[in-house]
Formats: C-alpha cells, structure tokens, sequence
C-alpha cells in the first residue's frame, strides 16, 4: 500500500509543489515556475536513476510546461487554473486504456480479481471527468480561494474516498473468491 502512494504522489508531483508554493506566497507565477522546474527535475532524477516513468508522469510532465509556460508567457493565471481539469481529463483517458491500474495493485488483486480491477480503472476514468467538470466550474468562477479549496480539498478527498471505497470493495471481493475456491 505505501508504494501505492509513494507512486501517485510522484504521479501527481508537480500539482502538490505548485499548490504548496501557492500557499505559501500566494504568487501564482512563482508557484507556477516552481512547478515546472520540480516536474523537470523529477524526470531527469529518474532518468539518471534508470526508473521508467509511467503514463501519469509524463502526462503531468506535459500540462505542467505547457499550460505553466503559456501561464508564465502571458501572466494568465487563466491557464493555471484550468491545468487541473486538463489534467484530468488527459490522465481519465489515459485511464481508459484496459488494464492501466495492474501495474499500482498488488499480485494477490491482479491474480485474484483482474477483472474487478479492469473495471475498477475505468471507474477511476469516470471519476476523472467528474472531478475535471468541477475544476471548470470552480475555474470559471475565477476565484482563485475557492478553486485552491477546491483542487487541494475536493479533488484529493474525492480520490481519498475512491481509494478507501476501493480498497473495502478489494479485500470483500477477494476474500469472497479465496472462499468459495477453498470451498471447491
């Protein structure tokens, strides 16, 4: 479980520094700069360590310089604010690839409920869209609290409970498939 987290947190890397920035100085363009530096150093940390870098990484790595350097080229908090639901929406697609969520969860769920895990990812996709539609409501508004409570409140809470509903769901289902093959 704790590699689970050590992974989605590197996945999500560069949204914590950019929010931890922001808090800190409330200065959306230092955060942002901040952002894509940390993302870029992550990256070249892991090349230079040999590690293979996932979907999320590089889909993180992408919006970060993309939307954080169109934000930092026209001081456009705009274009920050919309990186959330952007990635989102890119990373629920990446989702929808069969079998993307293998490769977090341990052997004893790929070996004992794949299919539950197959559908458990593209539970997760639907998710993403979900949360990336809110993003844009609370990014219009352009109330840049609000969309700072929102992205480091709802967003990670919303993933919180997924992983807690999942995780109860996991081990019911896994328990109930370990009995009843004990029973035949």
């Amino acid at each position: 479980m704790k590699s689970v987290f050590a992974r989605l947190g590197s996945d999500f890397l560069s949204t914590i520094v950019f929010l931890v920035v922001y808090f800190a100085t409330d200065d959306v363009l230092l955060a942002t700069a901040v952002a894509i530096a940390g993302a870029v150093a992550q990256v070249v940390y892991a090349r230079v360590k040999g590690e293979a870098l996932g979907y999320m990484t590089w889909a993180s790595l992408a919006l970060v310089i993309v939307l954080g350097g169109a934000t930092l080229l026209t001081n456009d908090p705009r274009f920050v604010l919309a990186k959330p639901a952007i990635g989102h929406i890119a990373i629920g697609m990446i989702m929808l690839k069969r079998g993307w969520m293998l490769r977090y969860l341990p052997p004893i769920v790929t070996q004992t409920i794949p299919e539950y895990a197959t559908a458990a990812g593209y539970a997760w996709a639907a998710l993403m869209f979900v949360l990336a539609a809110g993003t844009i409501a609370v990014a219009s508004t352009g109330d840049m609290k609000l969309w700072a409570f929102y992205v480091s409140v709802v967003l990670i809470g919303a993933k919180i409970i997924a992983f807690a509903i999942q995780y109860v769901a996991f081990r019911v289902l896994i328990g109930n498939r370990l009995r009843t093959a004990a029973r035949a």
